[in-house]
């Protein structure tokens, strides 16, 4: 019998998310000669979603027709706190009772623990939102790898991480043979395991002729809410500043103090457009020494100010 997938569309979910969630599973069928998946489509309420960027998806049907099925993901990226309602869980618990597994796809895994459907289970979401998760999900065990199977759920951190755990998936069920001819149908020839890191070493071009600034990128990214001074960052990477500094301006052409700051203001404006938290805070968070500092550094970065940001939306950036 062939496996039952659904995938439940939110407003704003990642296009390549998705294409990389239900590609395989066609793939699969296609190069086995075979209807080893189905596949099927599901918004709220049944009606077309728009993805982030602007292209509608039709669907197969509402969550409320969702039948017995083998899995049923969430799929979600851009505004996903916007869905979470004591009604919409209440949906969400029906149609969980008629699904054997249950997953969370980028932002999806947030949806699931909103709804009290991941308490006591390891599990994953898109990097940028992980400290989020760890401070409100706290029965949650959160984890850093890029997809987690944990019994009956499982949850993946972004669009390349869902490629791989589908790749998984089909190696599972159908063999390694099947598995490595969907891999290389889509010229994919770097599969990652689940325990591999979300943002593992830089693969970028300019990575070879500048290692240190790569490896310099990562720690700054990890070390976001409490930022470290360039000459530390410079000793941890086995440089001078000025090395660093010069390797930073060739490779991407901005001063590293720079690039690191650019960091942090776009972390904080996501905290703005998708949390409550208030701006004093979101200033802390992201290493600022004051409110106004923040502020003064946000309208040079965005030409507006942090509570205009707050009441905009991510879809004003869409083509």
């Amino acid at each position: 019998m062939p496996q039952t997938h659904a995938f439940l569309l939110f407003p704003g979910f990642s296009t390549l998310c998705l294409a990389n969630a239900v590609e395989p599973l066609r793939a699969a069928n296609t190069l086995a000669d075979a209807h080893l998946y189905r596949r099927f489509l599901l918004s709220v309420d049944g009606s077309a979603v728009a993805s982030s960027s602007g292209i509608e998806i039709s669907v197969d049907g509402k969550l409320g027709d969702l039948g017995r099925c083998d899995a049923l993901f969430l799929v979600s990226s851009y505004g996903y706190t916007d869905a979470a309602s004591p009604a919409f869980n209440a949906r969400l618990h029906r149609a969980a009772r008629q699904a054997r597994i249950l997953g969370g796809l980028d932002t999806g895994a947030w949806l699931l623990a909103k709804a009290g459907l991941l308490n006591g289970y390891r599990a994953t979401i898109h990097w940028q939102e992980m400290s989020r998760m760890e401070e409100e999900f706290p029965d949650v065990y959160c984890s850093m790898e890029r997809y987690v199977i944990d019994r009956d759920r499982i949850t993946a951190g972004g669009a390349t991480t869902v490629l791989d755990l589908m790749l998984r998936l089909i190696r599972e069920r159908n063999g390694d043979a099947l598995a490595l001819d969907v891999m290389r149908l889509f010229l994919y020839d770097a599969e990652h395991s689940a325990a591999a890191p979300q943002r593992g070493p830089i693969d970028a071009p300019f990575a070879t002729r500048a290692p240190v600034v790569a490896k310099a990128v990562v720690i700054m990214e990890n070390a976001l809410e409490e930022p470290l001074a360039i000459p530390q960052i410079a000793a941890a990477v086995g440089c001078s500043q000025r090395h660093l500094e010069r390797q930073f301006v060739a490779a991407l052409g901005v001063a590293p103090h720079r690039y690191y700051r650019s960091l942090r203001l776009a972390a904080a404006k996501r905290l703005l457009q998708e949390t409550a938290f208030p701006l004093a805070e979101i200033a802390v968070r992201l290493g600022f020494s004051s409110p106004s500092v923040f502020s003064r550094a946000f309208f040079r970065q965005f030409g507006t100010a942090p509570r205009d940001a707050r009441r905009g939306d991510w879809r004003q950036f869409r083509d």
